[in-house]
């Protein structure tokens, strides 16, 4: 997989603060979200390129490897244990050098792809030719991350998406109940390993959008439904959207406002518990007439006069 400048994608300076990343990332994701480029594929690899950079670039442990070590930043623990393998062995400090590579930082090294002698070439000796490598222990690829915006309802039911991370196209299984900020791990379709060795992994965390009806908290919706003042007061019938479907229920007489009505069952899928559900919880509130007839007006005259 080419390399990507995630800075550029973000189109921020490499000294951007926590703030200016969040701001770009934000910018660029709305602009480039698939559900506003819904005929333009370059859009939404683009917008798989932004939420790859922000992955790296906003967890402050990542972006510190991603500035020492480019786009080997994966393999830095390995190669700091590498580092202090030899230093045990061979007696050598960092300083000193390793197999001719000097040791005093590489946090302002720039990679391209017609780089020679340099941070690229270091990597190459030390985790792939066979005469500088000097543990057999095979290596991984790079782990990618990437984010999928889902609407409540896509994420009440279990389905396929697609995603198109790099040059690889990923059909991805999306159980019913996601959540938000829920992570799934697809094993080995990160990136390409050096000598033959363990693809890395794709981890996809999902972003539900708000729904216009319902609030989801936990595995339990909640919906907010006006009724009339006589239906309160007298009670009656109503109509409640859920999920599936619309269901009619009865509104006890002498409802007040702000009365919750609990529906078992007809709430958010749990996570994969095939058939169990969370709980609908309606909250009732009472409109207020703004204009009366005159007969209207009339009755409720005389229920005040009663001192009702």
């Amino acid at each position: 997989m080419a390399f990507i400048d995630y800075y550029k994608v973000l189109g921020i300076e490499r000294n951007a603060s926590q703030a200016d990343i969040r701001k770009a990332y934000r910018r660029l994701a709305k602009q480039y979200h698939p559900d506003t480029n819904k005929d333009n594929p370059q859009a939404q690899e683009r917008f798989q390129e932004i939420n790859e950079a922000n992955a790296v670039l906003s967890d402050p442990e990542k972006r510190k490897k991603y500035d020492e070590y480019g786009e080997h930043w994966a393999h830095a623990d390995e190669y700091e244990a590498q580092r202090r393998q030899y230093e045990q062995q061979y007696g050598r400090s960092s300083s000193q050098g390793f197999g001719g590579f000097d040791f005093g930082g590489f946090g302002d090294f720039t990679r391209s792809s017609g780089n020679s002698g340099g941070f690229s070439d270091f990597f190459e000796q030390l985790f792939g030719g066979s005469r500088q490598r000097r543990s057999n222990a095979p290596l991984r690829g790079q782990d990618y991350e990437a984010e999928l915006s889902l609407s409540l309802r896509d994420a009440a039911t279990t389905h396929k998406q697609v995603l198109t991370v790099g040059d690889e196209t990923v059909r991805v299984t999306i159980p019913a109940g996601i959540a938000d900020g829920q992570r799934l791990k697809l094993r080995g379709h990160g990136g390409a390993a050096p000598q033959g060795g363990t693809r890395g992994d794709l981890y996809v965390t999902f972003r539900i959008t708000p729904d216009n009806t319902f609030t989801r908290v936990g595995n339990d919706l909640h919906l907010t439904l006006p009724i009339t003042l006589t239906t309160a007061v007298l009670g009656g019938e109503i109509t409640i959207p859920t999920l599936n479907n619309d269901v009619r229920i009865k509104v006890n007489a002498g409802s007040q406002p702000n009365s919750k009505l609990r529906l078992r069952g007809k709430g958010f899928p749990i996570y994969k518990h095939e058939g169990s559900y969370g709980d609908l919880i309606i909250n009732l509130t009472i409109t207020l007439p703004t204009t009366l007839s005159e007969q209207q007006r009339a009755l409720f005259t005389e229920l005040q006069a009663t001192g009702l």
